[in-house]
């Protein structure tokens, strides 16, 4: 329940120094998603450096992609309990631990609880985003959670070829010292920069509710991301997926009774949120097809005849503009929200996205045809990560918002893990034979840019089904703030 405290918060704008607040929450949320893509170009090599096999190599990977998808609803949660800042400055400092944690190690086992400590820091991302659109004046809130928003994809894309550069030409320690730099400074800036507000809610934290969650997610998202790698009709597989369905079923039921549950189930079946959190998964789906996809092409040998044989830094610099897309769409997603509101910006962004798609469909002669595809489908993904926070706290309750925020990006996360089994799939099913080597086809790749357009595609009809507000339709910037907060501070 919201708390008299947050509704008597001074109002939004009255903050010094607006600017640099969203500087400082900027930078480390950015910080804070590198992390997804920093190991991939070491991926390879990662067996001979930890000394072990293949497949316990992958889980560095995997790690980091569960406990991110952990933490971003739990550490929201939190947020609403105890104060966005401390929360802030904790995930920081986990994200300092495990880049040293990594950087120190030599073998799997300490690689492995880094990365897994660095996937917990993401938690920052969405407990930034619902915290600058409570802090920001009006004028500026839509810019903030829109820049905030894109470094979920900005992030990821950045992280490519600047591992690549880095792992290329130093030590693989050096890409979890810069993290460790990186960590540190987001550990101060967020301890001097950011203010301190009172909780939205009351209470203590749901720690079985969880609990729950965490083994639910982690069975689903294991399954799915190994599935191409045990078999899916195994019964590793089967046994993770199936699993973790029934203990969220078992999950949901138990939250349904809690007084102060880890989620509200009841709002977050509200027909805005549930067809927000389900574009978020197909918009999660687009966007991680073209991050596999496209880098794939751009390194298939030339020999095949449709392979433009780059190297991994080239294939990163050339997928490194689609991320500064996302950031170049944050003032035009911010104008978008303002004039037409979050339900048609988020169709709008998806249906930018699926062009991108179409474009990369005809277009793979050159790496510039790429870029010009990949290019399209991010300032697609901008524009829609920019929309579904702003539609999630439009339609929560001041006390939900940094949860309803964390289980957005849980979708989005989930999006990108099924989109990553989706693309093995089609890639090791439609190959070709060159030098004893099984490649995809041309054909698959067509089939994984026409997926990725479907998924757009289907992302902006469900948020069309969403109805309509009266604020859509008289064009206006600001939220249709629930009753019981109209002196909330923003959010």
């Amino acid at each position: 329940m919201p708390t008299e405290p947050e509704q008597s918060a001074p109002p939004s704008g009255g903050v010094r120094h607006p600017m640099l607040i969203l500087l400082v929450a900027g930078f480390s949320s950015l910080c804070a998603a590198l992390m997804q893509s920093l190991v991939i170009p070491i991926q390879p090599e990662l067996p001979t450096m930890l000394g072990t096999s293949g497949s316990n190599a992958a889980w560095v990977v995997t790690a980091t992609l569960l406990a991110g998808g952990v933490a971003m609803p739990v550490t929201g949660k939190l947020a609403d309990l105890y104060g966005r800042k401390p929360v802030l400055v904790v995930s920081a400092i986990i994200l300092l631990i495990g880049s040293l944690t990594c950087a120190l190690g030599d073998s799997l086992a300490p690689v492995l609880v880094g990365r897994a400590l660095q996937g917990f820091a993401m938690g920052y991302i969405p407990v930034a985003i619902s915290f600058v659109r409570e802090l920001m004046p009006p004028h500026l809130r839509n810019t903030a959670v829109a820049g905030i928003s894109a470094t979920l994809g900005v992030g990821g894309a950045l992280g490519l070829p600047i591992a690549a550069g880095i792992a290329q030409s130093y030590d693989w320690h050096a890409l979890f010292w810069l993290a460790s730099a990186l960590a540190l400074v987001m550990v101060v800036a967020t301890i001097v920069v950011m203010p301190h507000r009172p909780a939205a809610q009351s209470g203590k934290l749901d720690v079985i509710g969880a609990l729950g969650m965490a083994v639910g997610v982690v069975a689903v998202l294991v399954g799915v991301s190994k599935g191409n790698d045990w078999g899916w009709t195994s019964p590793a597989t089967i046994g993770a997926i199936l699993g973790g369905v029934v203990v969220l079923l078992l999950w949901g039921r138990f939250e349904i009774t809690r007084e102060n549950p880890l989620v509200d189930l009841r709002t977050t079946a509200r027909r805005p949120i549930l067809l927000t959190n389900i574009a978020a998964l197909m918009a999660g789906f687009g966007m991680m097809a073209q991050s596999i996809v496209v880098p794939q092409l751009l390194q298939a040998p030339e020999a095949t005849g449709y392979g433009l044989g780059q190297t991994m830094l080239q294939a990163g610099l050339w997928m490194a503009p689609a991320g500064l897309m996302m950031l170049a769409f944050t003032p035009i997603s911010s104008r978008m929200l303002t004039a037409l509101g979050g339900r048609i910006t988020l169709a709008t962004g998806m249906t930018v996205l699926a062009a991108g798609y179409a474009v990369a469909f005809f277009l793979t002669e050159a790496p510039w045809q790429l870029m010009l595809a990949s290019c399209i489908s991010s300032a697609g993904v901008g524009i829609a990560y920019a929309a579904m926070p702003t539609l999630i706290m439009e339609n929560s309750p001041a006390s939900e918002a940094g949860a309803g925020v964390g289980v957005n990006a849980l979708m989005r996360s989930m999006g990108t893990t099924i989109a990553g089994a989706v693309m093995a799939i089609v890639l090791t099913s439609i190959t070709t034979t060159l030098g004893g080597t099984e490649l995809p086809t041309v054909t698959a790749f067509k089939v994984c840019f026409a997926l990725g357009a479907v998924a757009g595609l289907g992302a902006a009809a469900v948020t069309l089904a969403i109805s309509k507000r009266p604020r859509d339709e008289d064009g206006a910037a600001e939220a249709l703030v629930p009753a019981a907060e109209p002196a909330v501070a923003g959010s």
